[in-house]
């Protein structure tokens, strides 16, 4: 299909998921599975599955809030310890949340753990409203209009968060293309997507992502879910300094989903000629990150925000806080050298500003979820 064609057939699809709900929800083909898997240097696909449906995102949404944050930071328009304050708009946003206050701030920095680790709508939201001169509508059309910058014919955003709006919809290519741009553009920025958790106001945020410590190589991206937008999943792996994308939309079940994505991204690995991994056992620890606004810690490039690392106990995810948290195979566990746990990052990921407490080694940790509200 040409680029003119794939615009109209947009267009088209625009105007029926405008004229009704109904038509859009019908228009997910919930319990058909769309996916695709690409080498992320490259950008050739490997394998898909119906990659060009249009889907509702659910959470990663939030994939396009942080490539713009990233931009913002980038180019100096915002600072990560800078702080942000929150509306009475964003404190409304239905779980998952933070649970942030109208008239409270948090910074730049938190929002973006808020995002990759909790998926936090209220932090989503008032990220987008920040970015946006103080309007989540006239962010959403900026993440439109980067969307089409990058090729994501389509992809229309209404809302920086992904919660259910009958217009915001994308494709399992479109998401592909998304991370492989955070990925290439903004890799001094991608470890965040890896981080286990963080502290908040002295309450731990875990990482919901099960890939992450679970698929060997797995180092983000972005889960999310809504019961019209089904269980939808990005990840990025490496192994052998080769990096595959895979997106997985529409399962049915976390479990279905997570399998999915691990069968198919062992495919990639196998048709890349990568040898397969050996499962290890899981550790019973993980490192846990802390940010804090304003001065006091590790100054990084974009200033002093203070973050360091304390041991977490993997314990049960309270399940109003997770929509997708559930197992995937068990023969896929995270590697564990000694004490320390160790990640394999790719080698444009060389940024985390976090070490292990007591543990006498630096540390890159691991990514993100996404809960359907989430």
């Amino acid at each position: 299909m040409t680029r003119l064609s794939r615009l109209k057939v947009t267009a088209t699809v625009g105007l029926c998921v405008g004229l009704g709900g109904m038509q859009a929800a019908r228009a997910q083909y919930v319990g058909q599975v769309s996916a695709i898997v690409l080498d992320a240097r490259t950008g050739t696909v490997l394998s898909e599955q119906d990659p060009d449906l249009r889907r509702y995102p659910a959470s990663l949404t939030k994939l396009m809030t942080l490539y713009l944050a990233f931009k913002a930071v980038r180019t100096g328009q915002v600072t990560l310890d800078q702080p942000m304050p929150v509306s009475v708009h964003a404190a409304s946003m239905e779980p998952s949340k933070l649970g942030l206050r109208p008239g409270s701030t948090l910074t730049v920095e938190q929002a973006v753990l808020a995002l990759v680790t909790k998926s936090a709508n209220d932090a989503a939201c008032a990220l987008g409203e920040f970015l946006g001169g103080g309007d989540e509508t006239r962010f959403a059309a900026m993440m439109t209009r980067e969307a089409g910058r990058l090729g994501m014919y389509d992809t229309v955003f209404r809302n920086a968060s992904g919660l259910p709006n009958p217009e915001q919809m994308t494709s399992a290519r479109d998401l592909a293309v998304l991370a492989r741009h955070l990925i290439v553009d903004y890799g001094e920025y991608y470890h965040y997507f890896a981080v286990p958790g963080f502290y908040f106001h002295g309450h731990e945020v875990p990482n919901h992502d099960p890939m992450l410590g679970a698929y060997p190589g797995a180092d983000g991206l972005k889960t999310g879910y809504t019961a019209v937008a089904g269980h939808n999943l990005v990840t990025s792996a490496v192994r052998d300094n080769v990096r595959l994308i895979g997106v997985v939309m529409g399962a049915k079940s976390n479990n279905r989903r997570n399998a999915t994505m691990a069968a198919l991204l062992d495919n990639g690995f196998e048709a890349k000629g990568v040898a397969p991994v050996a499962p290890v056992a899981r550790p019973a620890m993980r490192p846990l990150l802390l940010a804090r606004a304003g001065g006091g810690g590790v100054a990084g490039r974009h200033g002093a925000h203070g973050v360091r690392l304390a041991s977490m106990r993997l314990n049960p995810v309270q399940p109003d806080e997770v929509a997708d948290a559930s197992a995937i195979p068990a023969s896929y566990t995270r590697l564990r050298r000694g004490h320390g746990t160790v990640t394999h990052i790719h080698p444009a990921v060389v940024h985390a500003r976090v070490h292990l407490v007591g543990m006498g080694h630096v540390a890159h940790a691991t990514h993100a979820h996404a809960k359907a509200r989430s």
